[in-house]
């Protein structure tokens, strides 16, 4: 079973959409896959929110996929603000695959460096793989779905690899 996490609290982001594509495909693979959001958080009471989601999605699931979008050269405060907000045991000894997303050209490969090092600082193992998707906002048609069928076969090759490293 596996989280998808996507990280940003911005209404109608590309990230949301792109996480559902990788939920589709990952659940036409045969594995359930929940989809968590940070749009919408109660920011006010966040402690509540992380608790609920550590209960809902962490305490089942030994799998991460995140999704980051590019802010200012690394990821969104929010996600930062929501790990530490929560108990950060409840994050030990996971395995993570980071998903870079961007209008622009680099797919967020800084952001999903930076956050490497606090997911591993918080003992959590990173699947090499890390997919920069850049210039997203041209690779999906107006419903939110992938089109480009590069991508496709990038984002069935990371799953398919992360899916075999996670049974190791």
């Amino acid at each position: 079973m596996f989280t998808i996490l996507s990280g940003t609290s911005r209404l109608g982001s590309n990230t949301l959409k792109v996480a559902k594509n990788y939920q589709r495909i990952i659940e036409s693979k045969g594995y359930q896959a929940d989809l968590f959001s940070l749009e919408g958080i109660d920011w006010v009471h966040v402690k509540a929110n992380v608790t609920a989601f550590e209960e809902k999605y962490l305490s089942n699931n030994q799998h991460l996929i995140i999704l980051v979008p590019e802010y200012n050269g690394s990821y969104p405060g929010v996600l930062k603000m929501f790990i530490d907000h929560s108990n950060i045991k409840s994050w030990w000894n996971r395995k993570a695959m980071l998903v870079g997303i961007s209008t622009g050209r680099a797919g967020n490969l800084r952001g999903m460096d930076h956050l490497t090092g606090v997911l591993n600082y918080i003992k959590i193992t990173v699947f090499h793989n890390k997919l920069p998707i850049s210039v997203v906002d041209t690779l999906m048609n107006s419903e939110g779905i992938v089109t480009d069928p590069n991508t496709l076969k990038d984002i069935d090759h990371q799953i398919d690899g992360f899916l075999k490293w996670q049974d190791n």
